[in-house]
């Protein structure tokens, strides 16, 4: 048995918390561990780690990578699959199985389940026990998890079930999100399904219903792997419901009730039992919920079935019941050019992390943490000069010719256009602060000479 993660979303529906520098797959929502990091360990119960692949493209790259081996020291960077280009689920997911049929080597019969990062399940347990009935019973069908509904919900597909043999039924239809009333309608037939996404196959299934149904991603399939990637971002975006799974003629569904939610809105996020903001003080105010990334002190007065978020740089205030329009603010931002749609003031990097604590026209403050045993790029820049002060840890920093170590404390001075580099030496996380001064202080003003990590 084998496992795929997709985890290359971007979580709009969920800013000001989510960015695209940092989508919600990557946020501890609801507990200790991120959704991606909920999703990895639930897999891993019953997939052996060394079966668990992640999907997601260069811009989630490190963010996956580090979020799992934190969790996980024997996840391996080869169990990570990058796509070339962002296409939606459909080559995403031919992209991964390519990868474990050619690279991996794997039985064309082995069983593959894909699931999503950005899911919540309730009942971990009640899941295992249907994916793992699914896997065993699949046979040459492709098939789907559906999830029982409990509630009239028009922001999900649903699957229709048609004849049942076993434990699994028959797909007698796909539809797509439905009206109210249409909604309300299949939950009380008892004869539809939520369509959470999660799907299962074999590679030669997968490969049968490739040639029937999407000829195009097919016909790049059939060549090697490195021409599969060359040829990868010429692909048409399309869902792997679209492509595949919606004209299949092969389809099977396992029934699932466990707790499953899309966590693709405040309301959701709510309803699955995310923890209200500690901080908030309501007077002559009802059904409000509150949510801080910073611990901010929030105060409302006479206001009822409200959502609050607060996230640094963004606020966020939307009546309950509203959630989805938060994708005509996303749209609005993005049409604008505002930089608060993709960065956050707390911006995650493969070798740790900063936070913006100033941003001022002519100069920047940033908090930087350095993970134990990793180093920023040789690198250089052409309209600011910095100032680092070491606050925790020891630095190892290259400042032009001079390699020196500094203490708490301690700073050095880097001037214009002088190569330098920071690393920590240390067990423990190094903790900076930069103080960047010049006529321009964006991120793209970086010349790199040398990176571990292989950055342009």
């Amino acid at each position: 048995m084998h496992c795929l993660i997709l985890c290359g979303g971007s979580g709009t529906r969920l800013w000001p918390l989510s960015r695209k520098n940092y989508p919600k797959q990557f946020l501890k929502l609801l507990g200790d561990h991120s959704l991606l990091q909920q999703t990895y360990l639930r897999m891993k119960k019953f997939i052996p780690v060394r079966n668990i692949y992640l999907i997601t493209n260069q811009e989630n790259l490190f963010n996956a990578l580090n979020q799992i081996k934190e969790i996980d020291k024997n996840f391996r960077d080869d169990q990570l699959i990058i796509e070339p280009a962002s296409l939606d689920t459909a080559p995403a997911i031919v992209l991964a199985v390519k990868y474990l049929k050619e690279v991996k080597r794997i039985n064309k019969d082995e069983p593959i389940i894909e699931v999503h990062s950005d899911h919540y399940i309730k009942n971990e347990n009640k899941f295992t026990q249907v994916a793992k009935n699914a896997l065993k019973k699949l046979g040459d069908n492709l098939g789907a998890i559906g999830i029982a509904p409990v509630k009239i919900e028009t922001g999900y597909g649903y699957i229709k079930k048609g004849k049942k043999i076993g434990s699994y039924y028959r797909v007698e239809k796909f539809v797509e999100k439905p009206d109210y009333e249409t909604a309300k309608a299949y939950l009380a037939s008892k004869k539809y399904l939520w369509n959470g996404g999660m799907y299962l196959f074999t590679p030669k299934t997968l490969e049968r219903e490739l040639r029937l149904h999407a000829p195009q991603i097919y016909s790049l399939y059939e060549k090697s792997y490195n021409e599969f990637l060359s040829g990868f971002p010429k692909l048409k975006p399309i869902s792997f419901d679209l492509a595949v799974s919606e004209k299949s003629k092969q389809m099977i569904v396992f029934e699932g009730d466990f707790g499953w939610t899309d966590i693709g809105s405040f309301d959701a996020l709510i309803e699955a039992g995310a923890p209200a903001h500690q901080r908030h003080v309501g007077i002559d105010s009802k059904n409000i919920y509150a949510q801080s990334a910073g611990n901010k002190l929030i105060a409302t007065i006479g206001v009822n079935d409200l959502i609050i978020i607060e996230n640094d740089d963004s606020i966020l205030i939307q009546r309950k019941g509203k959630s989805q329009d938060v994708k005509k603010v996303v749209q609005h931002l993005k049409d604008k050019g505002f930089k608060e749609l993709e960065h956050n003031l707390l911006v995650h990097r493969p070798w740790g992390k900063y936070e913006v604590l100033i941003d001022k026209p002519k100069h920047k403050v940033k908090k930087i943490t350095v993970n134990p045993g990793a180093y920023l790029s040789l690198q250089s820049h052409e309209h600011r000069a910095e100032h680092w002060v070491v606050i925790k840890g020891t630095a190892e920093v290259v400042n032009g010719e001079n390699k020196i170590r500094l203490k708490e404390n301690e700073s050095t001075y880097i001037p214009l256009k002088t190569k330098h580099r920071l690393g920590n030496p240390g067990k423990g996380p190094l903790e900076m602060i930069e103080v960047q001064t010049g006529d321009y202080l964006e991120e793209d003003d970086i010349k790199r000479y040398d990176d571990i990590y292989k950055r342009k």
